[in-house]
Order: C-alpha cells, then structure tokens, then sequence
C-alpha cells in the first residue's frame, strides 16, 4: 500500500507547487488600471512636451483604449502619430494617421494629418539612383494637402516640398536619360527626357532634357526634329549654355569646344531655325 502512496503524494506535491507558481506568476503581472481621461491624457502630452516621444506614445494609445468614445480619443490618435513621427518610426505613424484620417474624414486636423504624412515619407527621401516611391508617396501626400485644404496654414509648405518632390523626381528621370544615352539607346533615352519635358514641365531639369533630346536626335540622324527640339528650348530658355549646345548640336552636328564656350554663343540667332 506504501508503494502507491509515495508516487501519489509526489504528484500532488508537484500539483501544488505548480499552482503556487501560477499564483506568484500572475501576482507579479501589472493590473489594470482604469483612469481618469484627462489624467492620462495630461501625462501622454507632458511626455511629449519633455520630448520623450517614445513614452508618449504608447501613453496616447492608453488614452483611445480606455476612454473609446471621449473627445480625448480622436484627438489621442493624432498626437500619438505626431510622437511616432518624432520618434523617427515613420512607418507606424503613417499607419496610425491612414487610420486617423479614415475613422475621421471631417476631422479640423486632418490637413495636418496629411501634411505629417507627407513629411514622414519626404524625410525618408534617398538619392535618384535608387528607387524613388518615397517620394512619390510624399509628393501624392502634400498633393492632398494642396488640393483639399489650399487654405490650411500647412499649404504653403507643402507647395514648397511639392515642387522639390517634383523636381528630385524629374532629376530620377534624367539619371535614367543620361544612362541610356551612354549605353547608345536613343529611343529610350528620348522617351525618358520627354517624359521630363511633359510631366515635370517646371523643374528645372527641363533645359538640358530639351538638350539631351536634342543630343539624341543628332546621334540618330534625326535632323529637323532635333532643330525642332533646340528650338523650342531656344524660345523657352534664352541664352542658357543648354540652348549654345544644343544649337552647335542641331546646325553642326557636334559639340561646342572649349574656346567656343569661353567666348559664348550668346549673340547667336535664339528664335527657331
């Protein structure tokens, strides 16, 4: 009978130190605490204030969870974006302000819900030797912006970072050009410069995409339409080292030398051929 009753009284040892275990387990987690909205919300914008971004917005997300339906909440949402933001996690806060700006489309900050939107993929901006979403994705944003809310104090700035978008996006166009220009492929380089001249018509890039087209025109035995080509950049950018090169281009077939751009071109005929 002894025999049995050893392994019997080990299991239920065993058993009890187990539930023991379980009860100091779940002694240990943190309860929950409901509090007062203000409060919470008070110390999620203290932190923010003191520029602890990273606590802040988690406290910001307590706000919404616990008080759903306060007037506290919606505006949580957003500040909990800005302390994303600010936290440099562009990705999350672009998650939470698509959310903020589904759940509240008549909101009076979704302007600046776009606008921060726009920053968090224009910071994020790289070079135009790689890929350029980024910047399409911030261009589209403070498009919103512009074309929404053309009287919200954010429209000023977005204008501004809309015609850099714009113009880093034309730079991407040309980088392109210019590499299929170097691997002898006209047709596709005159594509991309055109694409410039078309689509990104205020940049700055368009001068020597008017050159370059001519360039490629010249390289393909195409004459007239690289005249047409000078000419319009002639009539459009007058006296530019752009224009000189590409009328030597256009008349001559070749490229300016070096006396010749020392001394300019400047008193050459700039109407159309």
């Amino acid at each position: 009978m002894s025999s049995f009753r050893t392994p019997v009284l080990h299991l239920a040892a065993a058993a009890l130190i187990a539930g023991l275990a379980a009860c100091s387990s779940s002694d240990d987690e943190p309860k929950y605490v409901e509090r007062p909205v203000e409060e919470l919300y008070n110390d999620a914008y203290n932190a923010a204030l003191a520029g602890e971004f990273k606590d802040a917005a988690p406290l910001f997300d307590e706000v919404e969870r616990q008080h759903p339906y306060s007037v506290w909440a919606t505006q949580a949402q957003l500040m909990s974006a800005y302390a994303l933001y600010q936290s440099n996690e562009y990705d999350d806060a672009v998650s939470a302000l698509d959310r903020f700006i589904q759940l509240n489309p008549g909101n009076p900050n979704v302007d600046y819900a776009y606008y921060l939107k726009g920053l968090c993929h224009y910071e994020r901006i790289v070079d135009v030797g790689r890929d350029q979403k980024l910047t399409r994705d911030a261009l589209s944003a403070f498009e919103e912006v512009v074309q929404r809310f053309p009287n919200s104090k954010y429209a000023r700035d977005a204008r501004l970072k809309i015609d850099l978008t714009r113009n880093h996006l034309a730079g991407k166009e040309m980088s392109i050009g210019r590499w299929y220009m170097r691997q002898g492929q006209y047709l596709a380089a005159i594509n991309r410069f055109q694409r410039v001249v078309t689509d990104f018509d205020t940049t700055e890039q368009v001068p020597e995409a008017l050159m370059r087209m001519t360039e490629a025109y010249v390289a393909l035995g195409l004459t007239e339409e690289a005249k047409r080509t000078a000419a319009v950049l002639g009539h459009n950018y007058p006296g530019t080292d752009w224009y000189q090169d590409a009328f030597v281009l256009a008349t001559e077939g070749r490229a300016r030398t070096t006396a010749e751009s020392d001394d300019g071109w400047f008193g050459w005929g700039l109407g159309p051929f």
